[in-house]
């Protein structure tokens, strides 16, 4: 009654493309949350935004590029630019203190002390 034709084609006509995850960021979520971080006047935010970008792996590509479109400012790489250059502090309104400020050493994220777990010397491996 009904002729079913089944013909296997063994050969691709066309290749496909292969799905390649190329490294993301970690600053650029989708959604523009860490601006602020990045483009900030206060110098914790600045230091937080140096620290996410400590742990990504697209640093010294972000750098390179974002120093050859000569930047106007933000944390580009893990650097702080300010009119396209590479500065080591970015100065604060007003007048310059007598004293130097202390660096700011800031981790991305800190860990609650109560999340910390202190393990005994035998079990540590």
């Amino acid at each position: 009654m009904y002729a079913i034709d089944i013909s296997i084609d063994t050969e691709l006509d066309e290749q496909r493309p292969v799905p390649v995850r190329a490294p993301q960021p970690r600053c650029a979520d989708g959604h523009g949350t860490l601006t602020h971080l990045f483009f900030s006047d206060i110098p914790l935010d600045i230091a937080r935004a140096k620290a996410i970008c400590s742990k990504c792996s697209l640093t010294a590509s972000c750098l390179s590029a974002a120093v050859e479109r000569a930047e106007p400012w933000g944390v580009w790489g893990g650097e702080l630019i300010e009119n396209g250059r590479i500065v080591a502090h970015k100065r604060p309104r007003g007048r310059p203190p007598k004293v130097p400020r202390p660096v700011v050493p800031v981790d991305e994220v800190p860990i609650p002390p109560h999340l910390l777990v202190v393990r005994p010397p035998h079990l540590v491996a």
